[in-house]
């Protein structure tokens, strides 16, 4: 997939390459965990049976998210660990991650909802493209954040 300069690739944790996913987990790691002082378990167990998209100039990682599949106990699809790289910070490339994840899950599963847990700071940014929050807000690991939901791309009959 194309984005303009940038490269889109989603991919299965098994497809990636150990510099590839090396490259995921630090960014996720300096951001989530260094830069935001906010320790917690980046390794939660579920990037095994994620997606990832992936968003690269040439060879480097930008932007990446991680897409869960809807589970039996809860129809919605899920993105998370939305993430920008400080370098590249201020080219609208949060959004046009979510724009590819958003596809991604409409292409893969129509008939489910969307989730995300965001920051309660970002409830402006997912609003944008069509999430709503669906809890009060709460602290997960001492940062408020809210559950929002976007409705399926097709719904249910």
């Amino acid at each position: 997939m194309n984005a303009g300069p940038y490269k889109v690739v989603l991919s299965g944790l098994d497809e990636l390459s150990p510099r590839d996913l090396y490259a995921m987990l630090k960014l996720r790691v300096d951001v989530f965990v260094v830069e935001q002082k906010c320790p917690y378990p980046e390794l939660d167990g579920k990037d095994a049976d994620a997606l990832h998209l992936r968003l690269l100039a040439g060879e480097e990682l930008v932007a990446s998210a991680r897409i869960r599949k809807p589970a039996k106990s809860d129809p919605a699809a899920r993105i998370g660990r939305v993430v920008v790289s400080p370098e590249h910070r201020g080219k609208k490339l949060g959004d046009r991650v979510m724009v590819e994840a958003i596809a991604q899950c409409e292409r893969l599963y129509p008939h489910s909802p969307i989730k995300l847990s965001a920051q309660s700071h970002l409830q402006r940014f997912y609003g944008s493209f069509g999430f709503v929050p669906v809890s009060t807000e709460y602290l997960e690991d001492h940062i408020p954040h809210v559950d929002m939901q976007r409705p399926a791309a097709i719904a249910s009959e």
